[in-house]
């Protein structure tokens, strides 16, 4: 009895040993979404890159990681979520070795492409692993954990890149990714137990359409403020193509992507009919569990306000309030002890309250973080004031993040556990695609438009005004400084920071409003009846390594 008892405690403490492993795993890509923001006027000192290289540098990444998360979790039920959580790992690690290496932008573009690659094979399958290893309370508790890393990373990253670009180099942004991706791979083989595998095949046609279709669609909201919605007011450069004049390709490229997700669901649907099931992409029966639909919904509307406030705030909190990039991402970590109190608060309420009410809790905290932000913002804003409505803020991420995706795939057969994952996966990041193309859109429109207005009102004139505001926009404020170091053009910085400020207004109200609606939207999620009973469930037994 007593050996039984230990073997249960040794399973217990690997099994959670294995959740650390594979939260540091999501806390890779995540960071790596944020820390290049900060070290991108580094990168470009030290490579020479142009502004279409660098721009390349920081967005490729997002695109790809959003363009192949439905097929990464289609290929994890038939091949097993461990194996593609490792080999994501492996892949993340090895490009991060390239991109910390590289001589030129060219290969580092390259690096941050396939970086995107390897981040679609984590994501998903995290969520699978959590899904397959973790049950009752224990669930809970888990994605309480993976939910908090998410939240912590994302405001750390700042933080990180600022510090290593001023005392170290840039290139250890990157370089760091290998050692933590070495424990990872040797935490997630010794302690989480293989995935089961699924028989099935994959739909080729199904899969260029989804990624076709995502990719061009992530694209067209990671763009569309650089290139324009409607007409070119940029050209796009790729190699030795250029696009300089007529229509926008961001437009294009979102109704390209109208029409391949289109054909990719008109081709789901007819495999459905046909009976192959095992050969879709994507099951459209799972959207007939309430919860998994609903709570797919529920997630790309909180997604439109969770995160794109946090695009913007550096920039406000180094050109406004004069922050250097370590003390903007100083500023930004009472989100992640936000979060923190959020995972440890979950513990002890993961048996007493539904995780739809911690979905709906986080919620609230969020909507009054983010109003509270709006609200204290100003061009001499204290710390302790901002610290106090991030940490709100961050409590909040940390309920919600974690429980939705909890909510969400509550009721999933195991054996469609990779395919669900990778559908939340997609949702989650669309979602956060279009609330930072929404806000930061919001934001710098805000801008250009109030510096031109303080400065009419200065008497200004209007093609002087409107100058000048080009020239803080363009320069995502960083021109401010220069403004404020002569005395002549002193009032033209304090317009800048001023029109910041509105922005921050604006934007913080709109983030609030987003995850307010994201709130009402959680009414259509019913109680699972999976999560109350799957306690006493046990884990199926792996097939494969």
């Amino acid at each position: 009895m007593e050996v039984g008892k230990m073997d249960e405690t040794t399973t217990s403490s690997r099994r959670w040993l294995g959740l650390i492993a594979i939260a540091l795993g999501v806390a890779l890509i995540v960071v790596d979404t944020t820390i290049v923001n900060v070290i991108i006027p580094s990168i470009i000192e030290g490579l020479h890159t142009g502004s279409t290289q660098a721009q390349w540098i920081q967005e490729s990444y997002a695109i790809v990681f959003a363009a192949l998360l439905l097929v990464v979790g289609r290929i994890a039920d038939i091949v097993g979520a461990r194996r593609v959580f490792v080999a994501g790992v492996v892949v993340f690690g090895a490009t991060s070795i390239l991109a910390g290496l590289a001589p030129g932008g060219g290969l580092l573009v390259i690096a941050r492409f396939l970086q995107g690659a390897g981040a679609a094979m984590i994501l998903p399958t995290s969520l699978a692993l959590l899904n397959a290893n973790f049950t009752g309370k224990a669930r809970g508790q888990a994605f309480a954990i993976w939910g908090s890393t998410i939240g912590a990373a994302a405001a750390l990253g700042p933080l990180l890149g600022g510090w290593l670009a001023e005392n170290v180099s840039w290139r250890w942004a990157f370089g760091i990714n290998v050692p933590l991706a070495v424990l990872i791979v040797v935490g997630v083989l010794t302690c989480v137990a293989p995935s089961p595998r699924v028989p099935g095949r994959m739909d080729i046609l199904g899969s260029i359409l989804s990624v076709l279709g995502l990719g061009l669609l992530a694209f067209g909201l990671v763009e569309g403020r650089t290139y324009g919605w409607i007409t070119t007011t940029q050209p796009l450069g790729i190699g030795g193509f250029s696009w300089g004049s007529g229509p926008s390709p961001v437009l294009v490229a979102l109704v390209l992507s109208v029409v391949a997700l289109g054909g990719f669901l008109w081709r789901q649907a007819q495999l459905r009919r046909a009976g192959a099931t095992d050969k879709a992409l994507m099951d459209l029966g799972l959207f007939s569990l309430a919860s998994f639909r609903n709570g797919n919904i529920a997630t790309l509307i909180i997604g439109l306000g969770e995160f794109g406030i946090v695009a913007v705030l550096p920039l406000w909190l180094q050109f406004t309030l004069g922050y250097s990039a370590v003390q903007a991402g100083l500023a930004l970590v009472p989100i992640a002890i936000g979060s923190f109190i959020a995972s440890g608060a979950s513990f002890g309420m993961a048996g007493k309250a539904s995780p739809l009410n911690l979905v709906r809790l986080g919620l609230a905290l969020e909507v009054l973080g983010l109003a509270g932000l709006a609200l204290v913002a100003s061009t001499d804003s204290s710390w302790w004031s901002l610290a106090l409505v991030l940490c709100l803020y961050g409590v909040g991420v940390g309920f919600a993040t974690a429980q939705v995706t909890n909510v969400v795939l509550a009721d999933i057969p195991e054996n469609d556990n990779g395919q669900a994952s990778g559908i939340q996966s997609a949702f989650r990041q669309l979602g956060s695609a279009l609330g930072i193309a929404i806000l930061t859109t919001v934001f710098f429109t805000t801008l250009s438009s109030q510096v031109t207005d303080h400065l009419k009102a200065d008497g200004v004139p209007v093609a002087q005004a409107e100058q000048h505001a080009h020239a803080i926009t363009n320069s995502a404020g960083a021109a401010i400084e220069g403004y404020a170091a002569q005395p002549q053009t002193q009032s033209i910085a304090d317009a800048g920071r001023a029109a910041m400020t509105d922005g921050v207004h604006l934007g913080g109200y709109l983030a609030a409003g987003f995850v307010l609606l994201g709130l009402i939207a959680t009414a259509l999620i019913p109680k699972s009846e999976a999560s109350e009973e799957e306690s006493g469930k046990a884990a199926a037994p792996p097939a494969h390594v």
